[in-house]
């Protein structure tokens, strides 16, 4: 069976949501710059988040997690970057005009339909990341497509909303979590796809689409964080998996694959407890203290909590024997998902149980101590934990949570993605309750005569600008595919505005030379557009030759705050004279007769590369190529 065809049978599903930062001249809802920050903030302020009841008197499960958590917030600040509407201490400032119009334009690009007027909404969040415990978020458009090969996509929201705040840090023993207010409020456009994506190459496709639309516009901003996709995932009997901030969209097609995965396997695990008989009434929360069967136990962490004052808990999971340890996705088992609800909810460290016992320090003699203090049969798996009794108590009655889930089959939950593409759970699924309107800030209408402008400015596709780099400046089409795509490519338009050097040899610099100077541990993230601009003017002057860019590139990377003119004359890779080059060019011709008599023309390869490196860069190839070729004819017809 093909993997597309497997995929369909599962039934897989998949929907879209790209969230990309917007490069406006200011925030959402204030007037402070949309940059992120690296220097030590000038303060910081702490605060607590709680939920809020909906007008229908509901409270979002969601929300109620979070503040179960009992957390404090931490909130880090900059003077002259950040203000009173970050910190919740001024209302919102009217909408930014430059984003919705960016929004607008996307609306545009994908046959979307505007709304007639735009009206703020309330996303209830009290995870931290926003100082409201809320999110601003509002429709611009509704509907729409992307065509990806041969299939079209449907689009069904394009919104507005306020990036969150930076996370910094966790401070575990103090139970707080540190963000920082720079990037709080920087405008998000989401663009969310219709279910309609059945294979995970599809959905990378996807992804890769929408987001070269995104930059055609030249209003995104880019690098890592920019840019994220919650990623909904569904199969046939299985449950809609919200996989939230995914980053890597090179492994978007992993992602999905691994999520089918883990459903497909909680499925099985499902049909197997039905065999087995194992009903959800069958698994209780009754918890035994079980500390004094390992008083002698050799087991660092059971050790550390007896020490601590701390106690070891177990439950009985009745018919879960052999099942625990089933591998859903790579290296991740069931046991691995209620370790997850164990550690959120509980705040434990972790989990012990059967399916993989004796380990640990715990030894065969313990786990049948274990067993006949559950009174848990052969057919029986035991989770036990060791913390403190409240952190004991929590964890398993989260633990038995979850395994009533697993008789049930797939539960609808928020995971989060980790670097190997796999995901953990993160948190419940939002309901309906988190969201009301915004009376702070004023609605937009959206004119017709706002659209005709929108309409009449648009921005060319990158397919468009990459065919007609291919035409215009004769680029390769490899060449002219990776600098569309390149995050250089506003820096490549420009250096070709400013200077009459090649295309191609800007291409090739910016994609290809600096990626090689990067293998060479030449510090490239140094490197700046100022950088280029000089070096690219020199050598549109004759300052300088094309060959001598790597060793230019490499003092600019190791002396970031220097002149072109320093570069050059501390390399010493000013452009020499004409009677300099004939004169190395004679000396080399001179000193290999033989070796040119026997070789003919073909010595010129030969003899190109010993005069290129005696030249270090300061003479043009092509200028030093005629000037050999000349002496070598000279002397063959002696």
């Amino acid at each position: 069976m093909s993997e597309e065809n497997k995929f369909r049978k599962l039934g897989l599903m998949v929907g879209l949501e790209l969230h990309q930062q917007l490069n406006t001249q200011r925030k959402l809802f204030c007037h402070c710059p949309t940059i992120v920050r690296d220097e030590e903030p000038d303060g910081k302020f702490i605060r607590r988040l709680r939920p809020t009841q909906s007008e229908m008197g509901e409270i979002d499960p969601a929300a109620l997690f979070e503040f179960q958590r009992q957390k404090r917030f931490c909130y880090e600040y900059y003077n002259d970057t950040t203000c009173l509407v970050e910190t919740d201490e001024e209302p919102p400032h009217d909408l930014c005009e430059e984003a919705v119009d960016i929004c607008l334009t996307i609306a545009e690009f994908l046959k979307s339909k505007p709304v007639d007027e735009i009206h703020p909404m309330r996303k209830i969040v009290i995870d931290g990341s926003n100082t409201t415990g809320f999110q601003r978020t509002t429709i611009i458009a509704n509907g729409g497509q992307v065509i990806v090969g041969e299939k079209t996509i449907g689009i069904q929201t394009i919104c507005l909303e306020e990036d969150a705040a930076r996370k910094i840090a966790d401070d575990e023993d103090n139970n707080m979590r540190v963000y920082r207010l720079d990037r709080l409020g920087i405008p998000l456009i989401e663009v969310a796809t219709d279910p309609d994506i059945q294979t995970p190459e599809e959905a990378q496709e996807v992804a890769l689409a929408l987001g070269l639309l995104l930059r055609s516009t030249g209003n995104v901003k880019r690098g890592l964080g920019t840019i994220r996709q919650d990623v909904n995932v569904s199969i046939k009997d299985g449950a809609i998996i919200e996989i939230k901030g995914f980053q890597q969209i090179d492994m978007l097609a992993k992602l999905v694959e691994f999520e089918a995965q883990r459903q497909e396997k909680l499925i099985e695990i499902r049909d197997i407890l039905k065999t087995r008989g194992v009903s959800v009434n069958d698994i209780k929360p009754k918890l035994v203290d079980i500390t004094t069967v390992f008083e002698k136990s050799e087991s660092k962490v059971i050790k550390n909590a007896r020490k601590s004052g701390g106690a070891v808990y177990a439950v009985k999971l009745p018919g879960f024997a052999n099942i625990i340890g089933i591998e859903i996705q790579p290296n991740r088992r069931l046991g691995t998902e209620l370790s997850d609800y164990a550690k959120f909810w509980g705040g434990v460290g972790g989990i012990f149980h059967t399916d993989e016992l004796p380990k640990y320090g715990i030894t065969e003699s313990d786990v049948s101590k274990l067993r006949k203090t559950v009174n848990a049969s052969e057919k029986d798996a035991v989770v036990l934990v060791a913390s403190s009794k409240e952190q004991c108590n929590d964890a398993l009655e989260a633990v038995v949570k979850r395994a009533k889930e697993a008789v049930i089959g797939v539960p609808a939950e928020t995971r989060t993605p980790l670097p190997d593409a796999t995901s953990k759970y993160a948190r419940p699924r939002p309901g309906s309750s988190r969201m009301y309107p915004e009376t702070d800030v004023r609605p937009v209408k959206i004119t017709e005569s706002r659209l005709r402008k929108v309409r009449r400015d648009m921005p060319e596709t990158i397919e468009n600008r990459e065919k007609r780099f291919i035409k215009e400046y004769e680029l390769s089409p490899d060449l002219a595919h990776q600098i569309t795509r390149s995050q250089n490519l506003d820096l490549f338009e420009q250096i070709i505005k400013e200077t009459e050097v090649s295309p191609t040899l800007i291409a090739a610099t910016l994609e290809n030379t600096v990626i090689s100077l990067h293998r060479d541990q030449v510090p490239t993230e140094n490197l700046d557009d100022t950088h280029f601009l000089e070096m690219f003017k020199s050598i549109s002057k004759k300052a300088i030759s094309s060959e001598a860019i790597p060793l230019i590139l490499t003092f600019f990377a190791n002396h970031p705050r220097l002149s072109i003119e320093m570069a050059i004359e501390s390399t010493g890779l000013g452009m020499a004279t004409s009677n300099e080059v004939e004169d190395i060019v004679k000396k080399i011709v001179a000193e290999r007769k033989d070796f040119i008599r026997e070789q003919g023309e073909r010595s010129i390869g030969g003899l190109m590369g010993i005069a290129m490196q005696e030249l270090r860069g300061k003479a043009d190839g092509k200028k030093v190529k005629e000037l050999l070729t000349i002496e070598i004819q000279k002397l063959l017809k002696l």
